[in-house]
């Protein structure tokens, strides 16, 4: 399991503690060169190479001996300065070990957090680019980062999900244990989005063994294989293939439509496909507000068009897939 979190260069980092570590150590050796005449050298009078060398030995809890404080005065600034930053300079040269079980540590409390928090989320398995888009999707409609998460067995894939904000999972979608990570059985809805149609079949029928209540998107390239996915219990199959060929082929032969089926299926520009509940004011009614178009009633869990006449009148409790402008509420 891979949480989203701030990546910080290891070369910044060495360097960054190198520099405090030089600076520390230039430091004690100006205050011991400032204070030279209350320190003896067996070697003579003391110089600004013996104050260097005074401060690496000391920081580094060496202690030849042969350097030491001898005025009362000198003995203070050992006592109030120096040893507090030799005690700095150690924690410094540790740092690494101590920041690696840190981060470990904390890695550990997210993962527990977030482990006890994740519920009703959406987990897609496959981030490539249809898993991307869908995801994309996902959030233009409205859903959190926190409740998205990825499941991909390619590390570069796992990266680009982490870099996005995504919480993601490494390993193949078609292990029970891989999407227990991902805690499958807890989702609402599980989109694949694998690039291989017998993938598809063998994560569908793994999703569904954990959660059978889930709402279970799947796609595949080829349409031979889209019954087999619904009886492995998908609730919807996209075919990639046969959607892609579709749409090449109405553009060519009406580009007016084919614009028109581009701008609905990019979010965020001109119009775009939404469901909205039906209104108070629309039951009993066979029509919505002026200048909206309803394309579909949802009634029951099923899909009807609009124009089929069980969908007259509007009845409280349906939902209704409109065409509307993408800067609408």
């Amino acid at each position: 399991m891979h949480l989203p979190h701030p990546v910080r260069s290891p070369v910044f980092s060495v360097a960054r503690r190198l520099a405090v570590a030089f600076s520390l150590l230039v430091l004690v050796a100006v205050v011991v060169y400032l204070d030279r005449d209350g320190y003896k050298d067996n070697s003579g009078p003391m110089g600004l190479l013996d104050a260097f060398y005074y401060a690496t030995v000391t920081l580094s809890t060496t202690g030849y001996g042969d350097v030491v404080p001898a005025s009362d005065q000198a003995r203070a600034v050992n006592v109030l300065v120096i040893t507090p930053m030799r005690v700095l300079f150690l924690i410094i040269l540790v740092g690494t070990t101590l920041e690696v079980l840190t981060e470990r540590t904390r890695e550990q409390v997210r993962q527990t957090r977030w482990r006890s928090s994740l519920d009703e989320h959406t987990v897609v398995i496959g981030y490539g680019t249809k898993g991307r888009n869908a995801v994309s999707v996902l959030i233009e409609d409205g859903t959190p980062l926190d409740d998205l998460v990825v499941v991909d067995a390619e590390q570069s894939h796992v990266d680009e999900a982490i870099a996005d904000g995504i919480a993601a999972v490494l390993g193949d979608g078609t292990r029970s244990a891989v999407l227990a990570r991902a805690h499958v059985d807890r989702a609402s809805r599980v989109v694949v989005a694998v690039p291989r149609d017998d993938t598809a079949v063998l994560a569908a029928l793994t999703v569904r063994a954990a959660n059978p209540r889930a709402r279970l998107v799947v796609s595949v390239r080829e349409a031979e294989n889209a019954p087999l996915l619904r009886h492995s219990g998908a609730d919807q199959v996209i075919v990639s293939s046969e959607a892609a060929g579709r749409l090449l082929g109405v553009g060519a032969a009406s580009p007016a439509t084919g614009e028109l089926l581009g701008d609905l299926l990019e979010p965020g520009r001109g119009l775009e496909l939404a469901v909205r509940s039906v209104r108070a004011t629309e039951v009993g009614g066979n029509h919505g507000p002026a200048g909206e178009r309803i394309l579909a009633v949802v009634r029951d869990g099923r899909t009807l068009a609009f124009t089929d006449p069980v969908c007259q009148p509007l009845q409280d409790g349906d939902e209704l897939v409109v065409v509307q402008s993408a800067d609408t509420p």
